[in-house]
């Protein structure tokens, strides 16, 4: 029964994956409308744009690495 509890709290943290993809194109699209408004500031806020992404892309690497310890650590 332990087991199977934990083979369902790894799929509720494997959500936290598909939420992260969510917030990668969230980043992108919102650096994209905003490129687009202002050409001109656009290489002055590529920076951000990869700190945001790297940000959203380390929640989901860490819901992923909770997802795993849940299905093979218990």
């Amino acid at each position: 029964m332990e087991g199977e509890l934990a083979h369902i709290g790894a799929g509720l943290a494997a959500i936290g994956s598909g939420i992260a993809a969510v917030g990668v194109g969230n980043v992108a699209s919102n650096y994209l409308a905003g490129a687009l408004r202002n050409p001109s500031a656009a290489a002055s806020q590529t920076a951000t744009l990869f700190i945001g992404l790297a940000f959203a892309e380390a929640l989901g690497i860490f819901a992923f690495l909770v997802a795993l310890l849940l299905m093979f650590a218990v």
